[in-house]
């Protein structure tokens, strides 16, 4: 038996047990069995579907090996997943798209992997993992076990972080934190480029940049020789991120970094959000930079946004219409949200996505995402 925190296995005849770390908040598994180099991918999948952890004791390398096996014999056309492919109605395929990730998700996570107190990895061939752990995770405590899929992607991100994404409109790299969203879709990030400033920044050159995430928008907004950026956000990972970057940029005099809900106060010539593009629930702190729940932080801006716009001044309200082709938000909706808090469309610009799943015919969501535009709408209060 496990409680909600700690996981137990027997291991050489003796009772053991550890901390449950999960990104995602999956509960620690009921089962746990210790595996090893000599466990097949045939067996190891069907013990993880039947909802056993396999806690590895093997070869490091040779566990990477097993999870991409494994990785294989899930992507073999769950029923889900086929119910996706060839369901008519486009909001039914997400949904049922969904399920089979989080199916396929929660199967490959129960290879386990277990971590010292202070995040060694003693398995054989093993990258020294601790700094790559602790930028994810903070700083080491007891021992813990961990899905080896969860460990590879912290240190997927530490490298992420380490390398940084070239932005060239931001004036230079941005490194992306572990569990905040990266700026690898970067058409939003030219709409906000080439947009047309508002008049009013003339009179006085500030900017709001709300749920700035890694700072990419301010940082392009700061290239574009704005004054003074307030860049707001609540998440702790996004507010630490933003601000290494912006120490990074060498910008700090123009952009400020401030924990808020949505909006600092007073009033901006220019407000920018680039909010979740899809109302839905996000499954881990990585997917709130995609899902956002029945549109709360897209309906939030807009219902503030007038009220924190200076005469003259504009919203910049940079958003996917993919919700729309899933049927998960309607046009009239959001034109109605926007007529609701007494603003008005002054412009729209509009681009084509350019990454690979557009073009991916055998993608689910395939028809959803060739139609999909990015746009920038130029908001002004009435």
């Amino acid at each position: 038996m496990t409680d909600s925190s700690h996981v137990a296995w027997t291991e050489a005849g003796e009772a053991r047990s550890a901390r449950w770390r999960s990104e995602s908040g999956t509960p620690p598994p009921a089962r746990t069995v210790v595996v090893d180099d000599t466990v097949t991918a045939d067996e190891a999948y069907g013990l993880a579907g039947q909802g056993t952890a396999l806690l590895w004791r093997g070869d490091y390398q040779n566990a990477r090996l097993l999870l991409a096996a494994m990785s294989r014999r899930a992507d073999r056309r769950p029923r889900k997943a086929k119910a996706a492919a060839h369901a008519s109605d486009p909001a039914q395929a997400f949904h049922l798209h969904r399920q089979a990730q989080s199916q396929r998700a929660r199967t490959l996570g129960r290879l386990v992997v277990a971590l010292e107190a202070g995040y060694g990895l003693a398995l054989r061939r093993a990258p020294d993992v601790r700094e790559a752990c602790t930028e994810a995770w903070g700083p080491a405590g007891e021992a813990s076990v961990v899905s080896l899929r969860e460990l590879l992607g912290a240190i997927g991100a530490h490298e992420w972080r380490r390398k940084g994404v070239a932005v060239p409109e931001a004036g230079g790299d941005i490194h992306p934190h572990y569990g905040v969203f990266a700026p690898t879709r970067q058409e939003y990030v030219g709409l906000v480029a080439s947009a047309p400033l508002p008049e009013a920044l003339s009179r006085e050159s500030l900017a709001f940049d709300v749920g700035t995430g890694t700072g990419v928008l301010a940082a392009v907004l700061a290239r574009r020789g704005l004054a003074r950026i307030v860049a707001t956000d609540t998440d702790s990972r996004a507010l630490a991120c933003a601000r290494d970057n912006v120490a990074r940029l060498r910008i700090g005099r123009q952009v400020e970094v401030r924990e808020a809900d949505h909006f600092p106060e007073r009033r901006a010539a220019l407000v920018v959000c680039n909010p979740p593009w899809v109302p839905a629930r996000p499954s881990s702190p990585l997917e709130r930079g995609i899902y956002d729940p029945e549109s709360a932080m897209l309906r939030g801006f807009l219902a503030g946004l007038a009220a924190h716009l200076a005469p003259g001044g504009e919203g910049w309200l940079v958003l996917s219409d993919l919700a729309e082709h899933l049927g998960l938000r309607t046009r009239e909706a959001l034109l109605g949200w926007i007529d609701a808090a007494g603003l008005a469309v002054a412009g729209r610009l509009d681009t084509k996505p350019a990454h690979p799943k557009a073009a991916d015919a055998e993608d689910p969501l395939h028809a959803a995402r060739a139609a999909e535009f990015t746009s920038l709408w130029r908001l002004a209060a009435r």
